[in-house]
């Protein structure tokens, strides 16, 4: 196991804010003297936009590792409650107006069959056409997810039950490493990035991730706290589950073909036989499970699976337009990736 990952585990720094809510929102987080920002603002906030994302994001964060100089009790602080409500239905109502309902089936009957376009897809672009920086800005950017990889899914296992719950718990039992802490798929990933001469500590470069990119995170956590929005979790947990395995064979290819090294072609081929038993694990038990209990929730299941496609292919876009004219994807263009070690 790389030796980067044994430094002292400290909570990261708040990143610079992108708009009054995002600065907002600093400032009451971190003197709690000062109020958060109107609920009423969201409403004016673009829902995909760089403040909004980066607010909520903030306000999720609390949930899990937190930040530096802010208060642990802050995380259900009432006087936060409002906004946070506010941005979701916000995010939510752009979602749903977004991503039309159908069928579990549906959905599911256009993720079984991977595409023979690959214009949009950023693992065939790395596999063929990735440059050295470009497999880094990439695992900058994933490295938001990866590094609490299992963690967003694990809010829906309490609301569960039977089959569902079952399968929820053995596949993320393999994600948290099966028992050994060196095989937890957030360290494997940390592994990864060492290789890649990146910086390995949580939340480091949230700084320079794109709204789109904040946006897939964040779903994640806005479908595992609300309760009613179980069927979503599990279907965006279905979601990535079967598209898992084909995408991480073309990032194993992308990984062993620029020599990025061993533990950042590991995490590739690891997903690429995991994620195939689990693919049929989820699909069956988790999702058939669910389904079998409460079929009303046909549509939710669907919704979460189509909503983690629109939201994916928006930071594909994102990446593969700045990729294609050389240009860097990160946001503002703070840091580069483009040759020797990222210490940020």
């Amino acid at each position: 196991m790389n030796v980067a990952a044994h430094h002292p585990v400290r909570p990261p720094q708040l990143p610079a804010p992108r708009g009054a809510l995002s600065a907002g929102l600093a400032n009451a987080l971190t003197d709690a003297r000062c109020a958060a920002p109107e609920p009423a603002a969201a409403a004016e906030a673009d829902a995909y936009g760089e403040d909004l994302q980066l607010a909520l994001y903030l306000l999720y964060e609390l949930h899990y590792r937190g930040f530096a100089d802010v208060a642990e009790d802050r995380e259900w602080d009432p006087g936060l409650m409002p906004l946070r409500q506010a941005l979701e239905e916000r995010f939510l109502s752009a979602l749903r107006a977004d991503v039309p309902r159908r069928t579990a089936d549906e959905a599911f009957g256009d993720l079984l069959v991977e595409s023979t376009d690959h214009s949009r897809s950023v693992a065939y672009h790395l596999e063929h056409h990735g440059e050295p920086w470009q497999l880094r800005e990439y695992a900058v950017l994933r490295s938001l997810y990866h590094l609490k990889e299992a963690d967003p899914h694990a809010w829906v296992i309490p609301r569960l039950r039977g089959r569902a719950k079952a399968g929820m718990v053995a596949v993320e039992y393999d994600e948290f490493g099966a028992g050994r802490a060196e095989n937890i798929h957030a360290q494997l990933f940390a592994d990864l990035m060492a290789d890649l001469e990146l910086r390995t500590d949580y939340g480091h470069y949230l700084a320079v991730a794109p709204a789109a990119v904040l946006a897939t995170v964040n779903v994640m956590t806005l479908f595992g706290l609300r309760r009613e929005l179980r069927g979503a979790l599990v279907g965006h947990f279905a979601s990535v589950e079967v598209t898992s395995s084909p995408a991480s064979r073309r990032l194993a290819a992308a990984m062993r073909r620029t020599q990025a090294g061993p533990a950042a072609e590991h995490f590739y081929a690891e997903h690429v036989e995991a994620d195939a038993v689990h693919e049929q694990v989820v699909r069956r038990e988790v999702v058939g499970g669910l389904l079998a209990d409460e079929p009303d929730l046909d549509a939710d299941v669907a919704f979460g699976a189509d909503v983690t496609a629109f939201l994916d292919n928006r930071v594909a876009d994102h990446l593969l337009a700045a990729w294609r004219e050389g240009s860097s994807a990160l946001a503002t263009g703070r840091l580069s990736v483009r040759s020797g070690p990222v210490r940020g």
